[in-house]
């Protein structure tokens, strides 16, 4: 597979650095890792996630999937995971595309094709399919737009409506329409998603997350662990945890400080759970962290 994808690896290597890199196209980013990573936590957006070079390991509430140049990923909505790099080492980089979902233009693709029949509620919120080489095509086009910039506002968006017709016909399509639908489950559970992303350093409460949702207690409960998982507490645990070890990495904040701007009561509840959570105490991980800049082993 991988040499079918040579010239996509060439223009992303052309346009991206080692890291993550937003480019000219909108949504479009490039990841590349120069070396296998340790396993690190990391928070998945709504998005299709194409590796070109290597392989990647992403856990999600104890189930692990591996996948590779021969699949592609879709998250339904933000997710806290735990991702490893593999295979990115010997002078080959890992080399990954995503492209961030647009739930409208994803509605107004799919409202131009049959209508099908789905169940009310998908499953978990990401997966894996296998790449196909009509979507290898389109996505090579729309890389390709990186070398002729003064093209991208008008051919980008017909490549990008060509990608994601592609994807709702594949394995995944089911998943794909349910983020296109603001009302079914999975809309709600995105909305739930989004309420506690903007007050993820306040009290989670449950009566205004299901005024959020429009679901009941119940319903919005055993939605959100099929979906994501997680509970909604463990959720919000996991984005505090994830926005105090970049308050940390970025500043000269103590790791007090830094717990109680991201809504902890107790500095001790917050070293415990950050120790749980990446495998040292606040100031041990951040100086190892620290030790490893300048040769990025995520992406």
């Amino acid at each position: 597979m991988t040499e079918h994808l040579q010239p996509h690896i060439d223009l992303a290597l052309r346009h991206a650095r080692s890291g993550m890199t937003v480019t000219p196209i909108q949504r479009l980013e490039i990841g590349v890792g120069q070396a296998t990573s340790g396993t690190a936590p990391c928070l998945y957006r709504s998005m299709i996630c194409f590796i070109l070079q290597g392989s990647k390991d992403v856990v999600i509430h104890d189930t692990l999937l591996r996948y590779d140049s021969a699949q592609y990923l879709v998250s339904a909505l933000d997710l806290p995971l735990s991702g490893q790099i593999h295979d990115a080492d010997g002078g080959r980089p890992y080399v990954a595309v995503s492209l961030v979902l647009d739930p409208a233009l994803l509605a107004e693709v799919a409202s131009t094709m049959p209508p099908v029949r789905d169940a009310d509620a998908p499953g978990i919120g990401i997966a894996i399919n296998p790449m196909t080489a009509p979507l290898r095509d389109t996505l090579l086009r729309l890389l390709a737009l990186l070398d002729t910039p003064a093209d991208i506002p008008v051919l980008a968006p017909m490549a990008e409506r060509e990608l994601l017709y592609r994807l709702l016909q594949g394995p995944q399509g089911r998943l794909l329409r349910h983020i296109a639908q603001p009302e079914g489950a999975l809309g709600r559970i995105r909305r739930a998603v989004e309420w506690i992303r903007d007050h993820q350093n306040g009290r989670l409460r449950i009566e205004a997350l299901c005024d959020a949702s429009g679901m009941s207690r119940a319903s919005l409960h055993r939605h959100f662990v099929a979906l994501t998982g997680l509970s909604p507490i463990q959720y919000q645990k996991q984005l505090r945890l994830q926005e105090a070890r970049q308050l940390l990495l970025s500043g000269d904040r103590t790791a007090s400080d830094v717990a109680f701007a991201v809504g902890y009561e107790s500095a001790s509840q917050f070293s415990r759970e950050y120790l749980r959570q990446f495998g040292a105490p606040p100031v041990r991980d951040i100086r190892q962290l620290r030790q490893t800049i300048g040769s990025p082993a995520e992406a």
